[in-house]
């Protein structure tokens, strides 16, 4: 065969294009770039909504939207396919978070999952009572659940921020922590922010499951062949009255965790079809319908490389990071600043029930119940933990931004209520990112001076 070209004798448009998508890549896959992209289109939608163009914002996402075929059609608002339809990607790839990490992460050991548990049951259940404490009068209490979660993007993006100094474990841990979040967050959505549910719904969504494992059975491995079982899945907790974004969910738990079983290893298919495509395209003489076979192995051979649940979480993370938070902050975070009266009782009870709760509840909630149990000598510190990256753990577990606003629009049907929470969420997630990053910067710098991290603090 031919050798490949030198990048030398490449064309400089070339080579200066094959940098560009190098440099590109490496961006749309670094952790804080995804928590910048996601705070531009807060700003953008907060500005744009307290702008002279205020209307234009509001009009554009109760413009209506539909999908149909034949006689059977569906029209909504363009905020609900955000919220309802396109969110459920984010779900999913939420789903395969979890199903990794009780795979073969931080919560596949139950001595390793302990102290995440016990510290994101402590981030729940304090603000949530912080919340309630403030607000516990008919048509306020609903949001109690608004402060509970943790933004995986934005806590992990402002820890990347401060460097290599940050030890191994306290990432992890703040991984696990807010992949908990999510896992308490889904289920509180399941279980407090459904309507009355329809039977016949479970029926479909029923359909859509057994659709998806009769795939998995017979080995199919590709993931467009599951997207009719999964829009089922969806459209069947729709009608339930279930929240159909739940759909996600499932999806991302039922993904495989290992490659689907072939006659051989895929590495050794791979190198075959290599070497078959090489003989062939020697006597080919021009005829490419010859080498559609090898290509055809060493595609399935690729694919099979990876297990289904990294593949597609790798496959869907630019999308999600870069297309469905920025879209959801952006018909989401745009609070009028006029719709939010500080003056009357409740709206300023919402707000402060939620900035406090995060900002106070979630850093108590974590570090006290943490410390609790490690005192009582139930869990232990992982290596290279201390009290000190504890606490900022507690601090960014105070970010709630998207999770948070997404329980906000359940929670509330009162504009002035559903805006309060809003600027509540907000407000806290910005407090909570710059305590974060100013406290981790010093720790950092300490960590650098001493040369290490230190013993762990009891």
């Amino acid at each position: 065969m031919n050798q490949a070209p030198s990048p030398k004798v490449l064309p400089a448009a070339q080579r200066i294009a094959d940098k560009a998508f190098s440099v590109l890549d490496k961006f749309l896959h670094t952790e804080a770039t995804s928590g910048i992209v996601l705070l531009i289109a807060a700003a953008v939608a907060l500005a744009w909504a307290n702008s002279p163009y205020a209307s234009g914002y509001e009009h554009l996402w109760h413009l209506p939207l539909s999908f149909g075929l034949g006689d059977f059609v569906i029209s909504k608002s363009l905020h609900f396919w955000i919220n309802d339809a396109l969110m459920t990607v984010f779900f999913l790839v939420v789903g395969m978070e979890i199903r990794r990490e009780i795979h073969e992460g931080a919560l596949a050991n139950i001595k390793l999952a302990a102290l995440p548990m016990v510290a994101a049951f402590g981030g729940v259940v304090v603000p949530a009572l912080l919340y309630l404490s403030l607000n516990n009068a008919d048509g306020l209490r609903q949001g109690w659940a608004v402060p509970t979660a943790t933004d995986i993007a934005f806590a992990v993006g402002v820890l990347a921020l401060l460097g290599r100094s940050v030890p191994a474990s306290v990432r992890i841990f703040l991984l696990a922590l807010a992949i908990i979040d999510d896992i308490v967050a889904v289920l509180i959505i399941a279980l407090f922010y459904s309507g009355g549910l329809d039977p016949e719904g479970f029926v479909i969504a029923a359909a859509g499951i057994l659709l998806v494992l009769g795939l998995q059975r017979i080995g199919i491995g590709s993931a467009y062949a599951y997207l009719l079982p999964g829009a089922l899945l969806w459209f069947g907790l729709l009608k339930t009255g279930a929240h159909p974004t739940l759909a996600g969910v499932v999806l991302g738990l039922m993904t495989p965790v290992r490659p689907a079983k072939l006659t051989e290893p895929p590495l050794q298919t791979a190198t075959r079809a290599i070497s078959d495509l090489a003989a062939r395209e020697h006597h080919a003489n021009g005829d490419s319908a010859e080498l559609m076979q090898p290509i055809k192995q060493l595609r399935q051979a690729q694919r099979e490389l990876l297990p289904p649940v990294t593949r597609i979480q790798l496959a869907l993370h630019p999308w999600v990071a870069f297309l469905v938070m920025p879209l959801f902050a952006l018909a989401n975070a745009g609070v009028s600043l006029d719709g939010v009266d500080l003056g009357e009782a409740d709206s300023l009870a919402v707000l402060s029930g939620v900035a406090l709760a995060l900002v106070v509840g979630k850093p108590l909630g974590v570090l006290c119940t943490s410390w609790l149990m490690v005192r009582l000598g139930w869990c232990i510190l992982p290596p290279g933990m201390t009290w000190s990256w504890m606490a900022l753990i507690g601090c960014l577990a105070g970010i709630g931004f998207t999770m948070s606003i997404f329980i906000a629009n359940l929670a509330f049907t009162q504009q002035d209520l559903l805006s309060a929470a809003k600027l509540g969420v907000l407000a806290a997630s910005v407090v909570a990112g710059v305590i974060g990053l100013a406290y981790g910067r010093v720790l950092a710098a300490r960590a650098r001076a001493i040369g290490g991290h230190g013993p762990a603090e009891h």
